[in-house]
């Protein structure tokens, strides 16, 4: 069950990676994970 848990994590981790390709992609995306906390912590 742990290795199925770790694939499943490190899968779904290079597809993130994957789908923004560049550092600046990196960045926005990181930008708006932190405006979703942020709005989430207002409420």
């Amino acid at each position: 069950m742990k290795k199925i848990t770790t694939f499943i994590t490190i899968s779904l981790i290079l597809m993130g990676l994957a789908g923004c390709n560049t550092i600046q992609g990196i960045g926005k995306d990181v930008k708006k994970a932190g405006e979703v906390v942020e709005s989430a912590g207002k409420k």
